[in-house]
Formats: structure tokens, sequence, C-alpha cells
């Protein structure tokens, strides 16, 4: 049995290497016309959101303050079996023909620069790295600290920063080369995985759960209506969030419709599109720390009752430093054995204590009543 006082961690140096800027080449010049003209009206120098930093703030808050069974082992490079399993061979050509090159793919924020497309790769190879060590027992849960993230991809086409969609990838791997014949995908990032859901629209093998901030917000899918269709239709489950959403409501959607959900379905395998950008701090959302944890705890438990445990976590998205460090390491602590938090309501608690402290104050004697 996998140690359950414990996680794997994967991370391989070679996604640092993706560093998009501002100044690539468009594919198409009407559409390079279109992004020059909206990067100049935002009257300040744009940088690309999507940067390295983003997992050396997460490697750095875990050195300097560790959590204990945490393990990390190297990533790998997916293959392009792994890639063609939920990506066209046109589009596959085209973003390879992109290798060594300075370029944007998509006006809505998607470039690459010369070591974007291995950086795609290793993202991809390092998801499947997770799936394996929790499909062979090395590991009750795994965790992908990769870049750059993946649920946006669609078959055939980059979007929001994502050039592979890497969940999918490892999703399909689980598929073929370990004879899953349910994966359950779970998506709590602030934005829609609009790539997954595409990629598994008619798939009934794959359910997939979506909690997000609503349209118009990016991408603006995900309707609740939005159900799957063919064979899979039932098997795409979508949580529209107003702005400002939190803890209760998060919790609560997980309680009411994910693990009735779960049940019904009975997954083989449990995949968390892991975003941190829902998240206060990132300005869609209003989970917490102890809210990532708790949803964590859930997974966990859902896990353990449905397929051995087994559960992994890639890396989307969360661009605030702190907030993407200080989440990830609240989840990798409950899968390392810790307790699963309880999240208040913001505010409840101070309140309570600024009760106690004027409770005197403003008390009436009774003669002067």
């Amino acid at each position: 049995m996998a140690d359950r006082d414990s996680v794997l961690v994967f991370y391989d140096d070679r996604v640092l290497a993706h560093q998009p800027d501002g100044h690539g080449t468009f594919l198409s010049r009407r559409m390079d016309k279109r992004l020059r003209e909206t990067l100049a009206g935002l009257g300040v120098a744009w940088k690309y959101p999507e940067h390295p930093g983003r997992l050396t703030a997460i490697l750095e808050l875990l050195e300097h303050d560790p959590v204990a069974g945490v393990r990390f082992e190297a990533g790998a490079q997916a293959t392009s079996e792994q890639l063609g399993r939920v990506h066209t061979t046109g589009y596959l050509e085209t973003i390879n023909q992109l290798r060594g090159k300075k370029a944007w793919l998509d006006v809505d924020t998607t470039a690459v620069s010369p070591g974007s497309i291995e950086a795609a790769e290793v993202a991809a190879g390092t998801a499947v790295a997770a799936v394996e060590a929790v499909m062979t027992g090395r590991a009750e849960s795994a965790f992908a600290l990769v870049r750059p993230p993946g649920h946006h991809a669609e078959s055939v086409r980059a979007r929001g920063f994502c050039l592979f969609n890497n969940v999918a990838v490892a999703a399909a791997h689980a598929r073929a080369e370990f004879g899953c014949s349910r994966v359950l995908i779970v998506d709590w990032d602030a934005h829609h995985g609009n790539g997954t859901q595409e990629i598994f629209w008619a798939d009934p093998s794959v359910l997939f759960f979506d909690i997000h901030r609503a349209a118009p917000f990016f991408p603006g899918s995900g309707n609740l209506e939005d159900i799957g269709g063919g064979l899979g239709e039932g098997t795409t489950v979508n949580v529209p969030m107003p702005a400002g959403a939190g803890d209760t409501a998060y919790i609560k959607a997980f309680h009411d419709i994910l693990v009735p959900a779960t049940e019904w379905f009975q997954p083989d395998l449990i995949l968390v599109s892991a975003g941190f950008d829902p998240h206060w701090n990132d300005l869609a959302l209003s989970v917490s720390y102890e809210g990532f944890g708790a949803m964590a705890g859930i997974l966990q438990d859902l896990a353990r009752r449905h397929c051995d445990g087994r559960l992994a976590f890639v890396l989307e998205g969360g661009y605030n430093l702190t907030s993407l460090a200080q989440g990830t390491k609240s989840v990798l602590k409950v899968l390392a054995g810790g307790e699963p938090p309880v999240p208040g309501i913001i505010g409840l608690k101070e309140v309570d204590e600024a009760i106690d402290f004027h409770r005197d104050a403003f008390i009436v004697p009774e003669d002067d009543r």
C-alpha cells in the first residue's frame, strides 16, 4: 500500500525555459496588428503574467518552510504518442515548427519563446509521471509542479497561456497504459477549463467537473447547461460562480454536487487541475488557503473511498506569487497526512473577538435608563 503520510512532488527545471514576452512576432499580420493595438492601449509596459517566477516562488517557500512527508522527483518529457492522444497531428506539427522561435500564437495571450516547446512537452510529461507514480503504487498522491499550464489548450488550438493540455494528456495516458476505465478530472482554477471540456466533451470515460468564475470572465465558457454531448452527455459538470464566491460556496458545491457525481461515476483515478487564482489575492474569487486545503481533503477522501487513494494534482493558474505558493503548500500539507482544515467565514472570528472586547463598553447603567 502507498504511504498515506507522504506525497510525491514532480518538478523539472526545463519548464523554466518558457519565457514569452510582448515583443514576439504574431503568426498572422492581421492578428499581429490587433494585438499591438491592444497592448498599446494599456498605457503601461505589459509583462507576460505566466512567468518562471511562479514556480520558483513555490519552490522557495517549500525550501524555507518544508512540509514533512513531501518528496521530490524529476519530471519527464512527453512523447509524441502521449501528446497525440488528445491533440491532432496537424496541431502538433504546427507547434513543433515553433521550436526555438519567439512568436504569438493567439491574440488571447498565448505566446512562445525559444525554449517554450520543450518546456511544454516537459510539463505534459511531468503530469504523466505523476499519474504513473500513483497508478503503480509508489505514492498515494502526487503533485506536478509544471508550467506552462494546460487546461485552456484545446485539441487543435493553444489558448490562455496553454500549449498542451497537461491534465488531458495525463488522463489519456492512464486510460491507454493502465487500463483506467473511468477518470475523474476536477478543475478548481478560477478560469473555466475550456480545453479539457472540449477534448472530453463526448467521452463517457472521463467525468469533468469544473468550478470557476462565470462568463464573461475568461474564457467565457463553462455554462451550467454545458453537460457534454453524444455518449459523453452527462459527464461534463460545470459550476459557474459569481465574483467574490469563496470557501462556503466552493465546499458546498463539492459536498452537494461533486461527491454524489463521484459516487455515481466510480472513478479509477482522480486528477485535479489545481489553479490558485480563486484566492482573493488574484482578485477573481475569495477562496482562502484553508479552503484549498479543505477541498484537497474532500478529494483525498473520495480517492480513498473509490480508487485506492489514487489522486494526482497538476498545477494550472495562480498569478499572485504569495497566494500561489501558500495555496500549493496548504494542499501539500493535507496530501502529506495533515488534518484537512475547516474554513470559517472570513472576518467572523475577528468580529466575535471585537464583540468580547467591547462587550462592557456600552452598557447603560440601570439608573440611567
